[in-house]
């Protein structure tokens, strides 16, 4: 069993949850031990990510009540999130109160960062960023540990 299973486990056993699978293992963005220490402390309960990446990748986009294990850059997992909301904006609509929750400073820091970090996604996969881009917008808590 590897180091993300086992913290998986540990989970399930802490709260006598058995068959219950996580929907993915991975890294917050181009700052990973930045944002999961930020979901470590309580301040980052929120995520948005392109709708257009989704489709071109074919992934199904979250649900509410799916468990995601949030890895630092060493692929080491340090938190279960479990979402809890899930709303789609074009990202020039996307809520201040949404932003804040990302934990990652001002209105104006957050979109400054994300207009950089869509860009450079969705350039590689030959797509162009617009601020009428639909952003899927992921409210979770942090379940683990407590």
């Amino acid at each position: 069993m590897n180091n993300i299973e086992a913290f998986w486990q540990q989970y399930c056993d802490s709260e006598g949850m058995e068959n219950i699978r996580y929907k993915e293992a991975f890294q917050f963005g181009e700052k990973a031990d930045w944002l999961a220490g930020l979901v470590e402390e309580g301040t980052k309960t929120a995520t948005c990510s392109s709708f257009p990446l989704y489709e071109r990748e074919g992934e199904s986009l979250p649900e509410i009540g799916d468990y995601q294990i949030v890895l630092n850059s060493k692929d080491e997992p340090v938190a279960i999130i479990q979402s809890y909301s899930i709303e789609i904006y074009p990202f020039n609509e996307v809520p201040v109160d949404f932003a804040l929750a990302e934990g990652e400073g001002t209105y104006e820091e957050w979109k400054e960062a994300h207009v950089a970090f869509f860009s450079k996604e969705l350039s590689a996969q030959g797509l162009e960023f617009t601020e009428e881009m639909l952003t899927v917008c992921d409210r979770f808590k942090k379940v683990f540990p407590k």
